[in-house]
């Protein structure tokens, strides 16, 4: 099992690191909307690997049979190490280089909100929580935590479609049930 998790896992996380990187130089340019599509659209791609994965082990290693708990386990395993690669691909931007991300990110928000028609105390009172938010995230466990739930909903929701879908019994079996 460790193979197939590791190999898929890690293809999974380079699609995800990758297009992270591919698409950094870019942030500048393109609106939080758009970062988010391309964003989410690659989790989904890259998940994709789980049903891979999953598929895989009950062929090559479950002699063609998987319940739901073993498919969800194998494609959850595939998911960790895939977030996971994510994960340090962005505490690695973020902590080594000089990332002005949540600062480009706070006047992005602030000119959405004027274009909105939002009030001067609405904007400050957003200003004064995104820099709580700024200063907790300067702490690594916490920035962790929450980029690991940006990859971890996403692979999930894809591990459990694999898993409903690859899971089967043999037939002997599914008579006696």
């Amino acid at each position: 099992m460790k193979k197939i998790v590791l190999t898929f896992g890690l293809i999974a996380g380079a699609i995800l690191a990758g297009t992270f990187i591919a698409t950094l130089p870019f942030h500048d340019a393109m609106s939080n909307d758009t970062a988010m599509v391309v964003g989410y659209t690659s989790m989904v791609l890259a998940f994709l690997l789980t049903f891979f994965g999953v598929r895989s082990y009950r062929d090559n290693v479950g002699g063609g049979t998987i319940s739901f708990a073993r498919a969800f386990a194998v494609g959850g395993l595939i998911t960790l190490v895939a977030s996971t690669c994510y994960v340090l691909t962005w505490e690695v931007m973020y902590f080594g280089g000089k990332s002005d991300y949540l600062e480009q990110y706070q006047v992005r928000e602030v000119e959405s909100m004027r274009k909105q028609g939002a009030s001067e105390a609405e904007i400050a009172a957003k200003t004064a929580e995104m820099q709580q938010f700024a200063e907790m995230y300067k702490n690594p466990v916490i920035n962790t935590a929450m980029t690991y739930m940006e990859p971890l909903p996403v692979g999930l929701v894809m591990t459990l479609v694999a898993a409903g879908i690859l899971s089967r019994r043999r037939k002997d079996q599914a008579q006696l049930a």
